[in-house]
């Protein structure tokens, strides 16, 4: 989740439907501009006992931030309501380093020209965790939750958004917490050149969301035990909070565009509203009364820009819009997978071809269809059934072909003289063996695990 750095009193006060529909616009890149944003969050463990670490206690979350310090990226401090100021995130040359409810770890990114680069700033970051990890006891997984913790069991971060959050979750959803406290995920951040471009790649990458997740599903464990879903993180999803998640069925209507999505954002209830280093709670108050001066905890008080751009960070359909698209599908999971998601989605929606065949492939699926099948993928996975009869399984092999063709057009080379495609091999082996990461997991549980879930510690990254 994002981490503001600094109180922007400068920004101008929103005075039109223009400035709403400005983040939008000013995404707009040409092709040679598009850049490609990961993030991806792990669990993080004590080796002596595998607990979660505080944020607090010696070697916990802390420590290992500034630790972080030994590789060049800076601490990012947030105030708390007595005064303290807490480190929470880092910022570096890679992007910035955050922390998710509980402890996750998150890396977002730097925009990136290729996958090369992208794979390569990943091998950089989990090199290092893993020898700070080394130092202070620590270890890291990398999976779609975490597979034993209770939410009890966990510990909550000092950042003053997650509060707020954590208070109103439960208000709107049984599963709020769950995906605040025990989720991990992978994302991918993707630019377009145009209204047209955004909204051709909006449609193909919602569509084909229930894709990405059926072949990154690693959340098989609850608690200790099989959970009865492949993907327990997506599953989570569907009772978190209805009024900011989903498949967002306007998308595919004659018609969608920004303002489009501008409309479902004012009917997204906030959050929060950042002033002066503080988080305030307006937690299911209206935009729309916030534009009109009538917020009842700023009463007279107008939003100003940067208002905005938070509230479109407080949604989470499958894939969001903001001056980027983020497919938001993909279960956490370790370092190859991690690459492969990014490799996934920049070939079907970089490469105009690629994006085509993969419309082509979903644009006349209904919508009850891909209701039904973002409703049937976190149990089924690859077995989940598509519209127009067969399952995902069947159209697997063509997407990750059509994906293939697209980084073979973008023809980005290594120094060795590589393209990107090679990134989906991971994704390959998936789709021939039939298997989901979360089903391997299963058989092994099942199997050489003789049942004893404290083994998924040895998967690690």
């Amino acid at each position: 989740m994002s981490t503001r750095q600094v109180s922007n009193r400068n920004d101008p006060v929103i005075e039109s439907r223009d400035q709403l529909l400005a983040p939008m616009i000013k995404g707009e890149k040409p092709r040679e501009a598009w850049r490609i944003g990961t993030e991806h969050e792990k669990l993080v463990y004590c080796d002596s006992d595998h607990h979660a670490p505080s944020y607090d206690e010696k070697g916990g979350i802390r420590d290992l931030l500034m630790a972080m310090t030994d590789y060049g990226w800076e601490p990012v401090l947030e105030t708390g309501p007595d005064g303290t100021k807490n480190v929470i995130a880092m910022s570096g040359s890679d992007g910035a380093i955050s922390l998710e409810p509980a402890g996750q770890l998150e890396l977002s990114g730097a925009p990136l020209e290729n996958l090369h680069q992208t794979c390569a700033e990943t091998g950089r970051h989990l090199d290092q965790v893993k020898a700070i990890g080394a130092k202070t006891g620590k270890g890291f997984l990398g999976l779609g939750m975490w597979p034993d913790k209770r939410r009890d069991e966990l510990p909550i971060m000092p950042k003053g958004r997650y509060k707020i959050m954590l208070s109103h979750m439960p208000r709107v959803g049984s599963m709020g917490l769950d995906m605040m406290l025990r989720t991990c995920t992978i994302q991918v951040n993707l630019d377009y050149s145009s209204e047209a471009d955004m909204v051709q790649k909006f449609r193909t990458s919602l569509a084909l969301q229930p894709l990405a997740t059926a072949l990154f599903a690693n959340s098989p464990f609850l608690e200790g035990k099989p959970n009865g879903y492949l993907s327990y993180r997506s599953h989570i999803w569907s009772d978190t909070d209805p009024h900011r998640t989903g498949m967002l069925p306007f998308v595919f209507e004659d018609g969608f565009g920004y303002d489009r999505y501008v409309e479902y954002m004012l009917d997204v209830p906030m959050y929060f509203v950042y002033r002066d280093g503080k988080y305030i709670d307006a937690a299911g108050l209206s935009f729309r009364d916030f534009l009109d001066g009538k917020l009842s905890v700023l009463p007279g008080e107008r939003p100003i820009a940067s208002d905005w751009v938070d509230h479109l960070s407080t949604a989470f359909p499958e894939v969001r819009l903001k001056s980027f698209l983020e497919m938001r599908g993909a279960d956490g999971g370790p370092w190859n997978k991690i690459c492969a998601l990014p490799a996934f989605w920049v070939g079907l929606l970089y490469d105009q071809g690629a994006l085509d065949a993969a419309w082509n492939l979903v644009k006349d699926w209904n919508m009850d269809g891909r209701e039904a099948l973002r409703a049937a993928v976190p149990k089924l996975g690859l077995d989940a059934p598509v519209p127009g009869g067969g399952t995902l399984k069947d159209i697997a092999a063509e997407v990750l072909a059509i994906s293939r063709s697209g980084l073979n057009a973008r023809a980005r080379l290594n120094s060795a003289g590589d393209n990107e495609s090679g990134f989906l091999s991971p994704l390959d082996e998936i789709v021939a063996s039939g298997k989901v990461p979360a089903q391997r997991l299963l058989d092994k549980y099942n199997g050489e695990w003789g049942g004893d879930i404290s083994r998924v510690y040895e998967e690690s990254f």
